[in-house]
């Protein structure tokens, strides 16, 4: 697969913190430690911070290793996935999947890891198209998925995904034959201020 389609590489991994300097700190800990594909690091709604990093899974995995040596107390999600599945890359990529106009499967979890995580179990283990992936600005540190395909395969994907939620999961829904006013507000920017015609 070119580089190009593929930006995380092999594996993924996210550290979600407390504190803003922990997080920088970890972040850097990360990039001296081993030859990473990407890192991305910054600031979240509510004052936390992320570093989402990819390259192929024994550097992760090293990663990783730096990552955990130090600022524990300040660790409130972490993830690491070896092999994720193309369309969370690609939702992580911001390439959302269009609608496919039949039911939606809604996840929306407290912290960003566990929606990742829901997102690829989601996909590995269903039918789905990964609609679109929403994390953290804007939604006081939350995250929320949006899955799409036959009720059956989405009912699957949303039981799959809520299984690996291991901290708190705020809302799930399986909704059949979305209608397609509805299905259309679903599309772009999630928020309710780009609903409105303000010309």
């Amino acid at each position: 697969m070119p580089p190009e389609a593929d930006p995380f590489g092999t594996a993924i991994a996210l550290f979600e913190y407390s504190s803003i300097a922990a997080g920088i700190e970890a972040g850097d800990d990360m990039v001296k430690r081993a030859p990473l594909q990407v890192i991305h690091a910054g600031t979240v709604h509510d004052g936390k911070y992320l570093v989402l990093v990819g390259g192929e899974v024994a550097d992760v995995e090293e990663a990783i290793a730096a990552a955990a040596l130090r600022n524990v107390e300040s660790l409130i999600g972490h993830l690491f996935l070896p092999d994720p599945h193309p369309g969370l890359v690609a939702a992580l990529s911001g390439t959302p999947a269009p609608s496919s106009g039949e039911s939606v499967g809604v996840i929306e979890t407290a912290s960003v890891s566990d929606i990742i995580e829901a997102a690829d179990a989601g996909l590995k283990g269903a039918a789905v198209t990964l609609r679109q992936i929403f994390i953290a600005d804007d939604l006081g540190g939350r995250g929320y998925l949006l899955f799409s395909g036959p009720v059956s395969e989405v009912q699957e994907a949303v039981e799959l995904g809520t299984a690996t939620v291991t901290g708190h999961l705020i809302g799930v829904r399986v909704i059949p034959n979305i209608h397609t006013e509805m299905d259309a507000n679903l599309e772009g920017d999630g928020r309710f201020a780009t609903r409105l015609d303000r010309s």
